[in-house]
């Protein structure tokens, strides 16, 4: 068995010293007795995850309770390390017993497929396991980085090709939070050092359909849930114009300050694109933080077709896209963008000098880490770039295109199929909200009676699907209406066949109900 001092004896990887067991191994370092286990493992992964686990013919989820879980999953942590062959077992019966989210049937979240480039990315980046935030940890990163969001910025429509400022962040809610830190300190530069204490009240308007991250983080930041407004949406779920000029007026007239709105492109359950044109000339007006949250909708600033969705978010001072969704990146793939080039380093930098001295050999103005809340931070970049090199634009228009094609398909088969109908007749996104209605109900009046029932449709159908592993897919109500189901589209290798299995599968599975 290799020990400490071996390693410490012999530090590069063409060690000759072989072993049949390194699972006592101590030294976090692939010496040469683990190449093989490294190559079995990633072999495993590629054929039972990447391949296995998303062809058509396997399950999605191979369903257990918590209790049975724990009995067929060994979790338990030991003194002693396992065996080399134990922990090739553990690896295939973790993806065994994982749900696929890139397999073509799961349609449940915001996110889906398995990009091979991004994949790619991913394993190099987790390889290399580079931190970005000073040039010389991650000097080609932190360039890579400088160079996509200028580009995306480019793309959302900022002045002068693309000017300002961004950051790839864990997750779009943080993405989110840092549209509030932003607008802040733009707006009361003193809560920096002052924070909000003997501070006018600061007011966050957003949809009452927006991410409920907008809440959440604005409570973490200590502004209080009472700070953030929701303002009313229509009956397609957009943020109703009137509605937010009136709470801003209430907002003036009891002496607090109009800070930002936060509207919605691509909404999480209806798919809702807020009016951009009209919440930016109220914010002008205003002199309020314009924040887009495009995590969702973002991707169709790629396609020319698609694009008007997301007119007037140029006119935004920040935006949240996420390329992990609709771009179906790997997860986590986040940005945060704005059109202010010095905000982010002067709302968050605190010159802690054993990082980030100002005496270095090169140009710190590339050591990007004292604009962040984080300090360390993936380089969740390369994954991007790297689909984005093998793409190219016009290959990621295409993807978008590709989904937003199927989504008018199914939503045109639904209109069509006797027992389902559609929450939003026309979708502006790829979610298509729907009903099914067994035939045990068709015949029902349609009062409190009826949508009882049809409450309990949508659970004890996806209960079904999943214990039988043949897709997963989202439901939820809104506000006055029964439990519908979601269909999400983001994997473009989806046709027009998977379309009819989707209504097929649930028409079975709700046969007996």
């Amino acid at each position: 068995m290799l020990t400490n001092n071996s390693c410490s004896n012999n530090n590069n990887n063409n060690n000759n010293e072989t072993t049949d067991d390194i699972s006592g191994f101590v030294a976090s370092h692939p010496a040469a007795p683990f190449e093989g286990f490294i190559r079995a493992c990633v072999d495993e992964i590629i054929k039972l995850a990447v391949f296995q686990g998303t062809n058509r013919s396997s399950k999605v989820v191979e369903w257990h309770e918590p209790a049975e879980l724990r009995q067929l999953f060994d979790f338990q942590l030991r003194d002693k390390g396992e065996s080399q062959d134990k922990l090739r077992e553990l690896l295939r019966e973790t993806i065994r017993f994982s749900v696929k989210t890139g397999h073509p049937y799961f349609i449940n979240q915001l996110y889906s497929g398995v990009d091979p480039y991004a994949l790619v990315g991913q394993w190099l980046t987790d390889a290399l396991n580079p931190s970005v935030y000073t040039y010389e940890v991650a000097p080609l990163f932190t360039l890579m980085e400088e160079q996509v969001l200028a580009e995306m910025r480019r793309i959302v429509g900022f002045p002068n090709g693309g000017e300002g400022d961004g950051i790839f962040c864990p997750g779009g809610s943080i993405a989110n939070g840092y549209a509030i830190s932003c607008a802040r300190y733009k707006h009361a530069p003193e809560s920096k050092k002052n924070g909000l204490f003997n501070a006018k009240p600061l007011i966050i308007f957003t949809s009452e359909d927006a991410h409920y991250s907008v809440e959440k983080l604005a409570m973490f930041m200590g502004f209080g849930s009472d700070h953030v407004i929701k303002i009313a949406t229509n009956e397609v779920g957009k943020m109703r114009l009137s509605n937010l000029e009136e709470q801003i007026q209430r907002c003036l007239d009891n002496g607090w300050q109009p800070l930002m709105v936060s509207a919605t492109a691509g909404t999480t359950v209806l798919g809702a694109f807020d009016d951009l044109i009209g919440i930016g000339e109220l914010c002008r007006k205003h002199n309020m933080w314009m924040h887009v949250d495009a995590a969702w909708g973002g991707g169709a600033l790629m396609s020319k077709k698609y694009r008007h969705l997301l007119n007037g978010i140029e006119m935004a001072d920040s935006v949240t896209w996420n390329p992990h969704k609709l771009l179906a990146a790997s997860q986590q793939c986040s940005t945060f963008l704005t059109r202010h080039q010095l905000v982010l380093g002067q709302c968050h930098s605190t010159n802690a000098a054993y990082l980030f001295q100002k005496d270095k050999f090169y140009d710190t103005s590339f050591d990007t880490g004292d604009k962040h809340i984080q300090c360390g931070r993936r380089a969740d970049v390369f994954k991007f770039w790297f689909m984005w090199k093998a793409k190219g634009s016009l290959g990621l228009e295409a993807h978008v295109e590709k989904v937003f094609r199927m989504a008018e398909f199914f939503t045109a088969k639904v209109r069509e199929r006797a027992g389902f109908e559609l929450v939003l007749e026309s979708p502006e996104c790829t979610n298509i909200s729907f009903w099914y209605v067994p035939s045990s109900l068709r015949q029902m009046e349609r009062n409190q009676e009826f949508y009882d029932k049809l409450h309990k449709v949508a659970p004890k159908v996806k209960e079904m699907m999943i214990k039988k592993g043949s897709m997963m897919i989202t439901y939820q109500p809104l506000r006055q209406l029964p439990n519908f189901f979601r269909l999400v589209l983001q994997n473009s290798c989806l046709e027009e066949s998977d379309m009819i299995y989707f209504l097929d599968e649930i028409e079975s599975l709700a046969k007996s109900l």
